[in-house]
């Protein structure tokens, strides 16, 4: 049958998504009309197909190619071939070597301590009693905390740790590393065509030395490692080493700083995100909020952090977690780009030609209510096992699926379990009233104007929060 959707226009879809206020408010609206699967203009790839239902999803999982024109904005950070739109013989050997590192328990334990460390120094900043300046400010004097500014800035800390090393082998300088980043994220890949008066591009020069400054040090890196390859190490069975694992795995130079540029840059956004929504839902819902802190106090009594075994035990928490990136994924939208003719459902009753883009609308499949009813509503409870087993597998993809999914879920899962636990047991946290939260479609889902709190302790790191 033929696919269903609005007629096209001359603007290329601009209008319709303009009128509708956003991407995700324009996919509802289709979906609501035309049924599960809707042909639509998408800027920068003409007429794509979009699919909410996860039954249906599961026909386009095993879909191995992306649209180039559509992550051609990642190039810059790309010297061996832009990673994300390799084709698939190329990607599946790079994406298994990932997996053995960013997915492996030897890799979370190995860095925990050192995130642990990076948590707690943001905590101190936030803390009055204890606080030494560098974050947004302090809710216990009256100045909130911008959680989006803040926990994007750790998470970027915690990647470059994770990636780099840190500053004890001499080989990074992790603030710098830091900045240089931030440089690149503002400078170059948010650039908007923005050219200084007279014709220079003072932004380009800067992200292209703040890229220039990155490959050295990821070179450092490597060149260490190449002068410790004698006790192993390079060797790849040490799956806690993202980089000795790329070495051992014959992964050119060029290749390996690719790798870690973009590893930093899907990272950092994403799980800084995640966990800015995540308080900004459990203000919103303080009953929510005492009983993961009552978690908290249960699995940690008098301590301040988690060890990596206690991770398994706050089932509430990752329950919270999971139900957030439902109703905020950090990445709302994917795609996929077919290389030969396909049909979706049991009875055949979507054709796709060869060369579609295919538009996977994580937000509106997690508001599908067909799966999650009162889709809007914040409930933890529908990740108990019982009622995950009920769903269907794809009816919630915060990380993506199929062989393109987010190597590193896992790694982020761990960060931003962390982050909560550390932040929800020492702390408060209270909306900024008159401030509203307005979610804004970016690289990854933003929210405009940031996420102000005001934060205040604990008594004695026990208590409810909200």
């Amino acid at each position: 049958m033929r696919i269903p959707g609005p007629e096209p226009s001359d603007d290329g879809g601009v209008g319709a998504i303009s009128a509708a206020g956003g991407l995700h408010l324009h996919q509802l609206r289709l979906h609501a009309e035309y049924g599960p699967v809707v042909r639509f203009q998408l800027p920068g790839a003409g007429v794509a197909v979009s699919v909410s239902d996860p039954l249906l999803l599961e026909d386009t999982a095993r879909l191995d190619e992306r649209p180039a024109r559509l992550f051609a904005f990642l190039e810059p950070l790309c010297e061996a071939g832009n990673l994300q739109v390799i084709g698939s013989e190329e990607h599946g050997p790079w994406r298994r070597v990932l997996l053995e590192v960013l997915a492996g328990r030897p890799s979370h334990e190995r860095h925990f301590g050192e995130f642990v460390a990076l948590v707690e120094a943001l905590a101190d900043r936030w803390d009055p009693g204890r606080g030494s300046g560098g974050g947004s400010g302090s809710g216990g004097t009256g100045s909130p905390v911008f959680l989006q500014k803040d926990l994007t800035a750790l998470s970027l800390r915690m990647i470059c740790a994770y990636a780099l090393g840190g500053a004890d082998d001499g080989a990074v300088e992790p603030e710098k590393a830091v900045d240089a980043f931030e440089v690149v994220l503002t400078e170059y890949l948010g650039r908007t065509g923005r050219v200084a008066e007279g014709g220079e591009d003072a932004g380009m020069k800067r992200a292209e030395l703040a890229l220039s400054y990155l490959r050295d040090t990821v070179d450092g890196v490597v060149a260490a490692h190449g002068e410790n390859g004698g006790n192993g190490e390079s060797d790849r069975s040490d799956r806690s080493d993202l980089i000795g694992a790329l070495i051992a795995a014959g992964t050119s130079p060029a290749r390996i700083r690719d790798t870690v540029m973009v590893t930093m840059l899907a990272a950092h956004h994403t799980t800084g995100v995640a966990v800015s929504w995540t308080l900004h839902l459990l203000a919103r819902h303080p009953d929510v909020a005492e009983r993961v802190t009552e978690e908290l106090d249960h699995v940690l009594g008098d301590r301040s952090a988690p060890d990596y075994g206690d991770l398994r035990e706050l089932t509430y928490l990752d329950m919270v977690l999971k139900e957030s990136m439902r109703l905020y994924p950090p990445g709302p939208y994917g795609a996929r780009e077919t290389t030969e003719a396909m049909v979706l459902g049991a009875d055949g009753e979507y054709e796709i030609p060869a060369g579609t883009t295919v538009f996977y609308p994580f937000w509106a499949v997690h508001m599908n209510p067909d799966h999650w009813p009162e889709p809007e509503r914040f409930l933890p409870e529908r990740f108990t096992p019982e009622a995950v087993a009920r769903r269907p597998r794809l009816a919630h993809v915060p990380f993506g699926f199929g062989p393109r999914s987010c190597e590193g879920a896992g790694l982020a899962t761990v960060e931003a379990q962390l982050m909560l636990a550390v932040l929800l047991k020492r702390f408060r946290f209270r909306a900024v009233e008159g401030h509203e939260v307005t979610p804004v479609e970016r690289f990854v889902l933003w929210a405009a104007e940031d996420i102000p709190m005001t934060v205040t302790p604990r008594a004695s790191g026990r208590g409810p929060t909200g």
